[in-house]
């Protein structure tokens, strides 16, 4: 079933933060949801390591900084600025740290299974 997205002009300085707490650092993520899909900007502190491991698919792009993704094959990639990364959400369990932070623009949603 064909799900209509509606045009939108997001202004995210205006979507308000959240704040994660990391096992180390903290994350601040501002959302928008719609049916079947989010978009995320996640901004990672500096030294952030999850407090997870990951089960989601994701498409990453980084804003800024630099994020390492190791996946549960014991591969690390790293994420730096004006890369792309997709994680599908069956195959792809993953945990991110940060060393100098980042800022990435994340969609995920019910098409990456």
């Amino acid at each position: 079933m064909k799900k209509n997205i509606p045009l939108m002009l997001i202004d995210w300085n205006s979507v308000p933060k959240e704040i994660f707490n990391g096992e180390k650092g903290v994350s601040h993520w501002r959302t928008i949801s719609l049916e079947g899909i989010r978009m995320r900007i996640v901004e990672h502190s500096e030294d952030y390591t999850a407090d997870h491991w990951c089960e989601k698919g994701h498409i990453i792009y980084c804003i800024e900084g630099e994020i390492t993704i190791r996946l549960k094959d014991g591969t690390s990639l790293n994420l730096e600025k004006g890369k792309s990364v997709i994680l599908s959400e069956s195959s792809n369990s993953h945990f991110v740290l940060s060393e100098k932070g980042a800022k990435l623009f994340i969609v995920d949603g019910d098409f990456l299974i």
